[in-house]
This record gives C-alpha cells, sequence and structure tokens, in this order.
C-alpha cells in the first residue's frame, strides 16, 4: 500500500529554517504530484505549495511564497519543503500528501490528494 512519512519537524526561532521531508513508498513515485499543507491549531488544513511529477511546475500559498520552496528528487522517493524565515504563524503540523491522478500538473485542493502522511509538527517561537 501506499505510505508517506514526513519527517523534520521540530521547535526553531522565529527567523530560522527547517527542512522537512516525505518519503514515499507503494506506488511510482516519478509518476505523482505531491503538495504539503499544513494545519494550526483550531484552524481548517491548507494549502502551503505543490509540486509536479517532474518538479518543472510548483505553486505555492502566498503566505510562504518567497519563503519556502518544495523540491523532489525522483531517485529517492521523496519530496521535500525548505522553510526559510520561519514566523510564529507559520506553526502547525505540515502533513505532506500525493495524488497519481494526472501528475504532470500540480494541485492545491485538500480533496485533489488521495493519500497523506501521519504529519509532522513544527514551532517557530517568537
Amino acid at each position: 500500500q501506499v505510505q508517506l512519512v514526513e519527517s523534520g519537524g521540530g521547535l526553531v526561532q522565529a527567523g530560522g529554517s527547517l527542512r522537512l521531508s516525505c518519503a514515499v513508498s507503494g506506488r511510482a513515485f516519478s509518476s505523482s504530484a505531491m503538495g504539503w499543507f499544513r494545519q494550526a491549531p483550531g484552524k481548517q488544513r491548507e494549502f502551503a505549495a505543490a509540486i509536479s511529477w517532474s518538479g518543472g511546475s510548483t505553486n505555492y500559498a502566498d503566505s510562504v511564497k518567497g519563503r519556502f520552496t518544495i523540491s523532489r528528487d525522483n531517485a529517492k522517493n521523496t519530496v521535500y519543503l525548505q522553510m526559510n524565515s520561519l514566523k510564529p504563524e507559520d506553526t502547525a503540523i505540515y502533513y505532506c500528501a500525493a495524488t497519481w491522478s494526472g501528475g504532470r500538473y500540480y494541485y492545491t485542493g485538500v480533496s485533489e490528494y488521495g493519500y497523506w502522511g501521519q504529519g509532522t509538527q513544527v514551532t517557530v517561537s517568537s
């Protein structure tokens, strides 16, 4: 079965950086489109970043644009989220998501992804 396992979360001071990783197994990673979402306490899960199967197309939420970078290594079956200039409002559980329904594009909606990881906590202190 398909498995997505996130890692790399933690506690960081405002202005710091973290890199999240999401390892995918159980299906051909190179034909998937991938996304990162986040959910803060008491809020709905929201889109952060997305990438197409080749990595040639990416998309970001306005709130993270210019600070976060999504990338993928198809040889390692892994997608990354490099997060720089972190702010306290970035505090959330971060989830990676995968879809094989048209991997040449990127997707920004929660309902467009069929597979999710368990999440990794990111806490940014002020």
